[in-house]
């Protein structure tokens, strides 16, 4: 399989380079030539399949013969470790509980991949690589917790100074080795456009390797699309139900992006609903196709505050750049500040559910669509991450102390390393020429 831009003017290439690569050299985001599809017989065999099973089938096929199958498969197991629980809060409703990696939050399962797929083309051609990453959150510390330890690899994470929790900045501030953070006087957009204009700066890709571990980059997205499909076989064989609702807190939108890949490979999902905050950039568009983004705005929901989302080029080429075919299968539903505290006490009150804002997110998102609607089919909310990661928010909406998992609570206890830069390309482009003499 090749892959080419969504801008359509750089020239296709195979999986190797569009990873090593992140952003292709015409400023688009790269897509696969073709969506691969899981026969009817296909789909059946996976029935009772694992997860690590699952992802190899939908990896197999993406990556083609890029790596060989055992060492794919081998890879795989070594990402994922842990569980990925689907919680039955009430009939034909659950949640996807994706944070169960070693950062506690979804992004676990692109970074791991990625960063192990960037180790193994790098190793090949025996060079440095140097993964250029903006982050409103989680991203940062999923990727500097992936490519600790892997070879011909080195990070440099960007993140918006007083944007993200203390718990967020302890991590990926704190994992040390070949990880490099810069705290950016902006907002998660600044960064975003940082990262951007470094990959389509002649003379900076001259001197470096430059790929991303965003999910601009194709092989963070791919293993994305693998807890879409893991979660509807999972209803099919264990509920007997199909075609469920995915209802996707939505930052930068390459989350729904995969499960719409999911989808348009042949596993039974339903309707999506892009739930966000009131970043609503995309939420406005499905209303009337006009796509016009605001700057961002700060919310509970941090993660989420993007003003104008990068995978989105990604949903409009899925869709032949046609609202209304994108409207058919995505409902946008934005959540106000006071809206996600109401639901984080629902969510307590009435299942014992301690839920992270992103995830209240989703919930009422979820309502809200039934509500207008009338869809009654079985619903999944993906859970993002665990709700100690947002702590100050929880409890202060709870009014209650909630217990901090061990890992979470070593990490509060090291000291922050971070390099503080204006949002000048200048600055970042002086911090990396420092960073490669040395």
């Amino acid at each position: 399989m090749i892959y080419f831009s969504t801008n359509k003017s750089s020239t296709p290439v195979s999986i190797k380079k569009a990873t090593l690569e992140g952003l292709a050299p015409d400023g688009g985001l790269y897509v696969p030539s073709e969506i691969p599809k899981f026969s009817a017989q296909e789909l059946a065999l996976l029935e009772d399949a694992s997860f690590c099973n699952i992802a190899l089938a939908i990896a197999k096929k993406f990556i083609g013969g890029a790596i060989p199958p055992d060492q794919l498969s081998d890879m795989i197991e070594s990402c994922y470790p842990f569980d990925t629980p689907l919680v039955e809060l009430e009939q034909n409703t659950f949640i996807e509980e994706l944070f169960c990696g070693p950062t506690l939050a979804f992004k676990d399962y692109g970074a791991r991949f990625l960063a192990r797929l960037t180790g193994w083309f790098a190793a090949e051609d025996d060079r440095l690589i140097t993964v250029l990453v903006a982050t409103s959150g989680d991203t940062g510390s999923a990727v500097a917790y992936g490519f600790q330890g892997i070879a011909n690899t080195r990070v440099v994470l960007l993140y918006p100074s007083g944007k993200v929790s203390r718990l967020q900045e302890q991590q990926l501030t704190t994992a040390g080795n070949n990880v490099e953070a810069l705290e950016v006087k902006g907002d998660f957009d600044d960064c975003q456009r940082l990262v951007k204009q470094a990959f389509v700066d002649p003379a900076l890709k001259e001197r470096l390797t430059l790929t991303s571990a965003n999910s601009i980059n194709i092989s963070r997205l791919i293993p994305q699309s693998f807890y879409y499909a893991w979660a509807a076989m999972q209803l099919k064989t264990g509920y007997g139900l199909t075609h469920p609702v995915f209802s996707v807190p939505s930052g930068n939108y390459g989350n729904i992006t995969a499960g719409v890949l999911a989808k348009l490979m042949g596993f039974p999902v339903g309707h999506f609903v892009a739930a966000s905050n009131a970043n609503d950039s995309v939420t406005r568009y499905l209303e009337d196709g006009r796509y016009e983004p605001h700057p961002t705005i700060t919310t509970i929901s941090t993660a989420m505050d993007v003003g104008d989302p990068s995978n989105f080029a990604r949903l409009r080429y899925l869709y032949g750049n046609d609202y209304r075919a994108m409207k058919k299968e995505i409902t946008g539903v934005a959540i106000s500040d006071k809206a996600t505290r109401e639901t984080i006490i629902k969510l307590h009150n009435e299942f014992g559910y301690i839920a992270d804002p992103h995830t209240a997110v989703g919930f009422r998102a979820l309502e809200e669509y039934r509500k207008a609607s009338g869809n009654r089919s079985a619903g999944v909310v993906l859970s993002t991450a665990h709700p100690a990661k947002f702590l100050e928010a929880i409890e202060e909406t709870l009014n209650k102390k909630i217990a901090i998992p061990d890992r979470l609570q070593a990490v509060l206890e090291r000291k922050k390393q971070a390099t503080l830069i204006n949002a000048s390309y200048n600055e970042l482009a002086g911090f990396l020429e420092h960073l490669d003499k040395h």
